[in-house]
């Protein structure tokens, strides 16, 4: 069998990761199973996209359709048309697909014209917000696939509404959490934790990137200053998405406890994530990674796509109103937090169950040893 596995942008190279090191342990097993590493070049940042290929120990990717830049559609157009010309020069008997970019949604529209079975990691999982490009990318996948991995109940009992069969749908977890294990002893102490005396727990993290947060110079600089009156004489620490640097740069908005820098490689961000006092995010992964090492995570939406990381994890959805972060910023500053769990079976092992239904449901043998690695000499 041969699987086509479509990264495109950052979240992606974190799924693929350890669904890669499955398959290869399965190929060490015996497993009639190959697969061909497709990034479609939606982020072409070189800190958005090949330091986390490199960190991660994924292979290079067996073609980069180069499709980065210009507008939504745009894009989608451009990784459709070189997808196609992918597929139809490189056999497939199965396309992979991780997460809700727009890489994830072009090429399942392009895998299924061409009658070629899709699996969706990270499917049935919704926000609610249909304003967001991610939540269109969501729906429209999950219409056209063919099977269903999902992180979390929520996310099944989505499907299940939206008329999937129970046997489509399997409950595996979460493969962003495979990374996290699987990097947990490997992460980088970033140049600027000595530069700026940065000490475990002294300092908050922020992400941000979308429009309603950052389109606004005045908006986004009227939010930071509520960050900082806010946390005492503590550092905040601002990894700047690029998006955010164009709105930053015209407010010029400069603060000396505000530490900007550059976008972080994964081992480096994560190494600030697990040692911060807090975390002030709009994203959505970064949620699912401080439930797990414990961190109280603030995520400034209205609606979030994880709810397990607010019910059960360290997040609180705070919306997009600034003054909202007041009374959560008080509790963190005084040492207080919610109770927090991990969500049932974000345990590490996601990408075996994965690669293990696979070989299920699409009945792949199992060769003696010898016989395949003479096939594959």
């Amino acid at each position: 069998m041969i699987i086509t596995i479509v990264a495109g942008a950052r979240p992606n190279f974190m799924k693929v990761a350890p669904i890669i090191k499955s398959i290869q342990e399965a190929q060490t097993n015996g497993y009639d199973i190959k697969y061909r590493l497709v990034h479609t070049g939606q982020h072409y940042d070189k800190k958005m996209s090949s330091d986390f290929f490199e960190q991660l120990c994924i292979p290079e990717p067996d073609a980069n359709l180069g499709a980065g830049g210009g507008s939504q559609a745009e894009q989608t157009a451009a990784i459709m048309v070189k997808f196609e010309k992918e597929l139809q020069e490189n056999k497939s008997d199965l396309v992979l697909v991780v997460g809700d970019v727009t890489s994830t949604m072009a090429c399942t529209i392009v895998a299924k014209k061409l009658c070629i079975d899709v699996a969706h990691v990270e499917a049935g999982i919704r926000s609610g917000d249909r304003t967001m490009p991610e939540e269109i990318n969501r729906l429209v996948t999950d219409v056209i696939c063919d099977h269903f991995f999902t992180t979390s109940e929520e996310a099944n009992h989505h499907l299940y509404h939206s008329g999937v069969p129970k046997e489509k749908v399997h409950f595996v977890g979460n493969t962003m959490i495979d990374t996290l294990y699987q990097n947990i002893n490997r992460l980088i102490q970033p140049e600027l934790w000595k530069q700026v005396d940065l000490r475990q727990g002294n300092y908050f993290l922020i992400t941000l990137h979308r429009p309603s947060n950052v389109d606004d110079p005045h908006n986004l600089t009227h939010l930071l200053e509520v960050i900082l009156k806010s946390t005492g004489k503590l550092p905040i620490v601002f990894p700047v998405h690029p998006r955010t640097r164009k709105m930053l740069d015209s407010a010029g908005f400069m603060h000396p406890r505000l530490i900007q820098t550059d976008p972080m490689s994964y081992l480096e961000f994560i190494y600030l994530v697990k040692n911060a006092k807090a975390v002030i995010t709009d994203s959505g992964g970064i949620t699912e990674e401080t439930t797990v090492l414990g961190i109280p995570c603030l995520t400034l939406r209205n609606s979030t796509e994880r709810p397990e990381t607010v019910t059960i994890g360290t997040n609180e959805l705070i919306g997009t109103d600034p003054n909202n972060l007041l009374p959560y910023l008080e509790k963190i500053m005084q040492g207080i937090w919610k109770p927090y769990s991990v969500p049932p079976l974000w345990d590490g092992d996601t990408a075996q169950r994965i690669i293990a239904t696979i070989i299920r449901v699409y009945n792949i043998p199992n060769i003696p040893k010898v016989e395949y690695a003479l096939q594959a000499s």
